[in-house]
Protein backbone atom coordinates (compact mmCIF):
# COMPACT_ATOMS: atom_id res chain seq x y z
CA UNK A 1 0.00 0.00 0.00
CA UNK A 2 1.12 3.66 -0.54
CA UNK A 3 1.98 5.49 2.59
CA UNK A 4 -0.03 8.49 1.85
CA UNK A 5 -2.91 6.80 0.28
CA UNK A 6 -5.74 7.73 2.90
CA UNK A 7 -4.22 11.14 4.51
CA UNK A 8 -7.22 13.30 3.07
CA UNK A 9 -9.89 11.21 2.74
CA UNK A 10 -13.40 13.00 2.70
CA UNK A 11 -15.13 12.14 6.06
CA UNK A 12 -18.48 11.52 7.04
CA UNK A 13 -18.68 15.28 8.07
CA UNK A 14 -18.41 15.81 4.60
CA UNK A 15 -21.05 13.50 2.34
CA UNK A 16 -24.13 13.66 5.66
CA UNK A 17 -25.18 17.32 3.99
CA UNK A 18 -27.67 17.83 1.02
CA UNK A 19 -26.50 16.79 -2.35
CA UNK A 20 -26.63 20.36 -3.82
CA UNK A 21 -24.00 21.86 -1.76
CA UNK A 22 -22.27 18.47 -1.68
CA UNK A 23 -21.93 18.32 -5.33
CA UNK A 24 -20.08 21.50 -6.26
CA UNK A 25 -17.78 20.53 -3.49
CA UNK A 26 -16.79 17.46 -5.10
CA UNK A 27 -15.53 18.96 -9.01
CA UNK A 28 -11.21 19.37 -7.65
CA UNK A 29 -11.43 16.51 -5.84
CA UNK A 30 -9.26 13.50 -6.65
CA UNK A 31 -10.97 9.95 -6.72
CA UNK A 32 -8.66 7.50 -6.02
CA UNK A 33 -9.24 3.68 -7.41
CA UNK A 34 -7.12 0.39 -6.34
CA UNK A 35 -7.35 -1.76 -8.98
CA UNK A 36 -6.92 -6.09 -9.10
CA UNK A 37 -3.21 -5.68 -9.80
CA UNK A 38 -2.39 -3.89 -6.94
CA UNK A 39 -2.33 -0.04 -8.41
CA UNK A 40 -3.36 3.07 -7.52
CA UNK A 41 -4.56 5.54 -9.75
CA UNK A 42 -5.71 9.27 -8.79
CA UNK A 43 -8.70 10.61 -11.42
CA UNK A 44 -9.81 14.65 -10.76
CA UNK A 45 -13.49 14.82 -10.61
CA UNK A 46 -14.61 17.21 -13.45
CA UNK A 47 -18.42 16.37 -13.76
CA UNK A 48 -21.09 15.52 -11.45
CA UNK A 49 -24.93 15.50 -11.07
CA UNK A 50 -27.38 15.77 -8.13
CA UNK A 51 -30.74 13.67 -7.68
CA UNK A 52 -32.43 14.83 -4.02
CA UNK A 53 -34.70 12.60 -2.59
CA UNK A 54 -38.15 11.29 -3.43
CA UNK A 55 -39.34 14.53 -5.01
CA UNK A 56 -37.23 14.49 -7.21
CA UNK A 57 -39.14 12.93 -9.83
CA UNK A 58 -35.47 12.07 -11.85
CA UNK A 59 -34.27 10.59 -8.56
CA UNK A 60 -34.12 6.61 -8.09
CA UNK A 61 -35.84 7.30 -4.93
CA UNK A 62 -38.52 9.17 -6.40
CA UNK A 63 -40.46 5.62 -6.73
CA UNK A 64 -39.91 5.28 -3.20
CA UNK A 65 -37.82 2.51 -0.60
CA UNK A 66 -36.86 -0.34 -2.66
CA UNK A 67 -33.96 -2.98 -2.93
CA UNK A 68 -32.50 -0.83 -5.08
CA UNK A 69 -32.32 2.16 -3.81
CA UNK A 70 -32.26 0.99 -0.16
CA UNK A 71 -28.35 2.30 0.02
CA UNK A 72 -29.83 5.86 -1.21
CA UNK A 73 -31.57 6.20 2.48
CA UNK A 74 -28.45 5.42 4.44
CA UNK A 75 -26.13 8.42 6.02
CA UNK A 76 -24.07 10.19 3.39
CA UNK A 77 -20.67 8.62 1.92
CA UNK A 78 -22.17 5.22 0.77
CA UNK A 79 -21.16 4.31 -2.75
CA UNK A 80 -24.44 3.27 -4.71
CA UNK A 81 -24.09 2.16 -8.48
CA UNK A 82 -26.60 0.62 -10.37
CA UNK A 83 -27.05 -0.49 -13.91
CA UNK A 84 -28.43 0.98 -16.98
CA UNK A 85 -29.46 -0.79 -20.20
CA UNK A 86 -28.48 -3.42 -19.24
CA UNK A 87 -24.84 -2.84 -20.26
CA UNK A 88 -23.17 0.12 -17.89
CA UNK A 89 -22.75 0.52 -14.20
CA UNK A 90 -23.12 4.00 -13.18
CA UNK A 91 -21.04 5.40 -9.87
CA UNK A 92 -22.85 7.67 -7.56
CA UNK A 93 -22.45 8.63 -3.91
CA UNK A 94 -24.56 8.77 -1.32
CA UNK A 95 -24.95 12.21 0.57
CA UNK A 96 -27.42 13.74 3.18
CA UNK A 97 -28.25 12.44 6.96
CA UNK A 98 -29.48 8.63 6.92
CA UNK A 99 -33.39 8.50 5.60
CA UNK A 100 -32.87 11.77 3.36
CA UNK A 101 -32.28 9.78 -0.23
CA UNK A 102 -30.32 11.74 -1.92
CA UNK A 103 -27.28 10.82 -4.34
CA UNK A 104 -24.47 12.21 -6.63
CA UNK A 105 -23.70 10.68 -10.25
CA UNK A 106 -20.03 11.21 -11.29
CA UNK A 107 -20.31 12.35 -15.03
CA UNK A 108 -16.54 13.19 -15.32
CA UNK A 109 -13.31 12.35 -14.34
CA UNK A 110 -9.66 14.13 -16.05
CA UNK A 111 -10.59 13.87 -19.94
CA UNK A 112 -13.05 11.01 -19.63
CA UNK A 113 -16.99 12.14 -19.76
CA UNK A 114 -19.83 10.18 -19.69
CA UNK A 115 -21.05 8.00 -16.46
CA UNK A 116 -20.57 4.96 -18.49
CA UNK A 117 -17.18 5.61 -19.77
CA UNK A 118 -15.96 6.47 -16.25
CA UNK A 119 -17.39 3.24 -14.57
CA UNK A 120 -15.48 1.55 -17.49
CA UNK A 121 -12.28 3.43 -16.80
CA UNK A 122 -12.78 2.73 -12.96
CA UNK A 123 -13.80 -1.03 -13.85
CA UNK A 124 -16.76 -0.34 -11.50
CA UNK A 125 -19.26 -2.87 -11.04
CA UNK A 126 -22.15 -3.46 -8.95
CA UNK A 127 -19.46 -5.36 -6.14
CA UNK A 128 -19.07 -1.95 -5.39
CA UNK A 129 -22.60 -0.99 -4.61
CA UNK A 130 -23.58 -0.34 -0.68
CA UNK A 131 -19.49 -0.02 -0.09
CA UNK A 132 -18.72 2.85 2.38
CA UNK A 133 -16.15 5.46 0.86
CA UNK A 134 -14.93 6.42 4.44
CA UNK A 135 -12.98 3.18 4.57
CA UNK A 136 -12.99 1.03 1.22
CA UNK A 137 -9.55 -0.04 0.52
CA UNK A 138 -10.91 -0.39 -3.35
CA UNK A 139 -12.38 3.23 -3.86
CA UNK A 140 -12.27 6.44 -2.13
CA UNK A 141 -12.13 10.47 -2.32
CA UNK A 142 -9.37 12.65 -1.02
CA UNK A 143 -9.49 16.26 -0.65
CA UNK A 144 -7.36 18.62 -2.99
CA UNK A 145 -7.93 21.46 -0.38
CA UNK A 146 -8.57 24.20 -3.20
CA UNK A 147 -12.05 25.30 -3.81
CA UNK A 148 -13.09 24.91 -7.51
CA UNK A 149 -14.95 27.40 -9.72
CA UNK A 150 -17.67 25.39 -11.68
CA UNK A 151 -20.55 26.02 -13.87
CA UNK A 152 -24.17 24.62 -13.75
CA UNK A 153 -26.15 23.14 -16.54
CA UNK A 154 -29.15 20.55 -16.68
CA UNK A 155 -29.31 17.23 -15.76
CA UNK A 156 -28.70 14.64 -18.84
CA UNK A 157 -31.24 12.07 -19.78
CA UNK A 158 -34.09 12.36 -17.57
CA UNK A 159 -36.76 13.22 -19.94
CA UNK A 160 -39.28 11.09 -18.12
CA UNK A 161 -38.76 13.33 -15.16
CA UNK A 162 -40.78 16.23 -16.77
CA UNK A 163 -39.98 19.72 -17.84
CA UNK A 164 -39.27 20.97 -14.20
CA UNK A 165 -37.30 17.91 -13.24
CA UNK A 166 -35.19 18.02 -16.21
CA UNK A 167 -34.40 21.54 -16.19
CA UNK A 168 -32.98 21.88 -12.66
CA UNK A 169 -29.50 23.34 -13.17
CA UNK A 170 -28.01 20.57 -10.86
CA UNK A 171 -25.09 19.40 -13.15
CA UNK A 172 -22.17 20.83 -11.91
CA UNK A 173 -19.54 21.03 -14.41
CA UNK A 174 -15.44 22.13 -13.11
CA UNK A 175 -13.75 24.99 -14.83
CA UNK A 176 -10.36 25.21 -16.30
Amino acid sequence: MISNTFHNRLTSAFFNRDVLTVAPELLGKNLVRKFSDGTYKHFLITEVEAYRGEEDLACHASKGRTPRTEVMYWQGGYIYVYLIYGIHCMLNFVTAPEGNPQAILIRGLDDTIGPGRVSKLLGVTKNLNQTSLLNSKELWVEDKLKKASYTTAPRIGIDYAGEFWKNKPWRFILSR
